[in-house]
């Protein structure tokens, strides 16, 4: 299993009923930014950290859980 954070940062997007024009706006970029953000399998920490701090939500809990599932899974193997 691999996080897709763009897919999870667009979920969220919908999910908040925020459009992508919005999140550029807060962004300060075109919205051409945002969803190439979209096909992105992984983000640039500081940005996710902007993008969690604007959307008000923790990107980095669902990276965090995945990870935690890896390791539980990695250690049980050795």
């Amino acid at each position: 299993m691999s996080i897709h954070i763009g897919k999870e940062l667009r979920n969220r997007l919908k999910h908040d009923g925020k459009s992508v024009v919005w999140l550029a706006r807060q962004l300060g970029c075109h919205r051409t930014n945002v969803y190439n953000l979209f096909e992105k399998y992984s983000i640039d920490t500081q940005l996710l950290m902007r993008i969690s701090s604007i959307m008000h939500h923790n990107f980095f809990d669902i990276l965090s859980r995945e990870a935690n599932e890896r390791i539980e899974k990695e250690s049980k193997s050795v």
